[in-house]
C-alpha cells in the first residue's frame, strides 16, 4: 500500500504535467459562463474531458446538466469530491483575455476554478488508477445550480450518493470553495456549522391608497412598511442570545407609481440566516408575529411568505478530522488551519452533509503581499490560477487516503 508521501509524489508529477491545460480550461469556462440549470456548454466541456481520459460518467442529471463520474478502487464505499459549475447574473468588469463573453453573466464566485480543480483531480486519479489499484473507489460530482437553484439537492435525489446511478455508495464527501480572504494556498475548515441556513422572505402590506395631499383619507402602507423594517431588526438584537447568530436583511422594497399617490400596497423581500435550527424556528415565529402586529397597529393587512432555503452546511467530525490529518501531511502544516467562525452565506453542499459524513473547506486565493483582492460576487472577481494545483493535490490525497467505514 502506498503511503501519503508516495501518493503525493505521484500526484505532484501529474499536476505539473497537466497544469497548463487546466488553466486554459479554466479560462475557457470563465469566458463562457452559464446560469443554473442552463450550463449546457460547461457540462459538455466536462463530458468531453472525461471521455478523453476514459473515466466513466453519467450525464443529464439534476434537470439536465449535472455530471457524475466514477473511478473504481478497493473497498465497498467511495470518497466523493464535488464541484459546482454555474455562474451568476452579474456583468463582468474585468478586462483580461478570458473575461465573460456573455453580457450580464460571469463566474463571480469561482465555480470555474472549482470545476477545473475537480477535472484535474479526475485526470490525476485516473492516471494513478491505471498504474495500480487505488484504495478507495472515487466519485466525482459536477453539480449545477448552486447559486440559489439547489442543484445539490437534485443530485442527491437523482441517486448520485447512494450508488444507484454509478459506482459504489459514498462513504465520505469533500468539497472546496476559493476564499479571497485567506492567504493563497492556505486551507481551513471547522467541525459543525460552517455556513448558514437561509429563509427567503416575502411580505405584502396592504392599505388604502389615495391622494398624497389627503393622507388622513388613506391607510398608508409605506409608513407601515418602514416600521416593519425597523421592528424586524429587534429579532437579532433582542430575541436571541448575543452569542448565537441571526441575520435579518430586508433587501427590496417596491411600492407606488408616482410622487403624489399613496399606493394600496407595498412589497418587501429579503432573507434571514441562522446556524442553529432552534434559532431559525424562533426567527420564523417572531417574524410573523412582528409583521402581523405592526401591520395591525397601522390599520393594514400583511401577507407573509417564508420559504426555507439551503440548510446549514454542517461538517461532520469524522470528515473534518480526516481532512486535517491528510491535509497536514499533504501540504505544509502551517498552511492548514481552523476556520475561525462560521459565515452567514449559504451553500448547497449542505444537502450532501445531511446524507453522508462530509467536509467543506476553504482554499485561500489571496496572493502574498496583497491586503485584499475582489471578493466573491463582485464584478471584478477572478479565481486565482495559482490555487489550482493545491486544490487538486488535496482532493486527490483525500480521495486516496480517507479511511472509510463500511456500512
Amino acid at each position: 500500500m502506498s503511503t501519503i508521501s508516495d501518493f503525493s509524489t505521484q500526484i505532484s508529477k501529474h499536476i505539473e504535467t497537466i497544469l497548463p491545460e487546466l488553466i486554459a480550461i479554466r479560462h475557457d469556462i470563465h469566458a463562457h459562463p452559464e446560469l443554473g440549470y442552463n450550463e449546457h456548454r460547461t457540462s459538455g466541456v466536462i463530458q468531453k474531458f472525461l471521455e478523453d481520459i476514459d473515466v466513466p460518467f453519467e450525464a443529464g442529471l439534476a434537470k439536465g446538466t449535472g455530471v457524475l463520474a466514477h473511478i473504481d478502487g478497493a473497498g465497498h464505499r467511495s470518497v466523493a469530491l464535488r464541484a459546482d459549475i454555474d455562474a451568476l447574473p452579474i456583468t463582468e468588469e474585468n478586462s483580461f483575455d478570458w473575461k465573460s463573453l456573455h453580457e450580464g453573466c460571469m463566474h463571480a464566485c469561482g465555480h470555474d476554478g472549482h470545476t477545473t480543480i475537480l477535472l484535474g483531480a479526475a485526470k490525476v486519479l485516473s492516471c494513478i488508477a491505471k498504474e495500480q489499484e487505488i484504495p478507495n473507489p472515487i466519485t466525482f460530482v459536477f453539480q449545477p445550480a448552486e447559486e440559489g437553484g439547489g442543484g445539490g439537492l437534485q443530485m442527491v435525489l437523482d441517486g448520485c450518493l447512494d450508488g444507484s446511478r454509478l459506482g459504489k455508495p459514498v462513504g465520505m464527501m469533500f468539497g472546496l470553495h476559493g476564499w479571497p480572504q485567506h492567504q493563497l494556498n492556505h486551507v481551513a475548515t471547522r467541525e459543525g456549522p460552517m455556513l448558514a441556513a437561509d429563509i427567503g422572505v416575502n411580505v405584502t402590506i396592504r392599505g388604502t391608497g389615495g391622494h398624497a395631499a389627503f393622507p388622513h383619507l388613506c391607510i398608508d402602507p409605506i409608513v407601515c412598511a418602514a416600521h416593519v423594517v425597523s421592528s424586524l431588526q429587534l429579532l437579532a438584537s433582542r430575541h436571541i442570545d448575543p452569542l448565537d447568530s441571526l441575520v435579518v436583511s430586508i433587501t427590496q422594497i417596491h411600492g407606488g407609481t408616482t410622487h403624489n399617490i399613496i399606493p394600496d400596497e407595498v412589497k418587501l423581500s429579503g432573507t434571514m440566516r441562522y446556524l442553529e435550527q432552534k434559532t431559525g424556528e424562533m426567527a420564523k415565529k417572531r417574524f410573523t408575529e412582528i409583521v402581523t402586529s405592526v401591520a395591525k397597529a397601522h390599520g393594514c393587512e400583511a401577507d407573509i411568505e417564508l420559504r426555507d432555503g439551503y440548510p446549514v452546511t454542517r461538517n461532520h467530525p469524522d470528515a473534518v478530522n480526516t481532512f486535517f490529518d491528510i491535509a497536514k501531511q499533504t501540504i505544509e502544516s502551517e498552511r492548514v488551519s481552523e476556520f475561525e467562525n462560521p459565515v452567514m452565506g449559504g451553500e448547497d453542499f449542505s444537502y450532501y452533509c445531511k446524507e453522508v459524513p462530509s467536509c467543506f473547506f476553504a482554499l485561500g486565493l489571496l496572493p502574498e503581499g496583497k491586503d485584499s483582492i475582489p471578493s466573491l460576487h463582485q464584478p471584478t472577481f477572478d479565481f486565482n490560477d495559482d490555487a489550482i494545483a493545491t486544490g487538486i493535490q488535496l482532493f486527490c490525497s483525500l480521495a486516496l487516503q480517507s479511511c472509510l467505514k463500511d456500512a
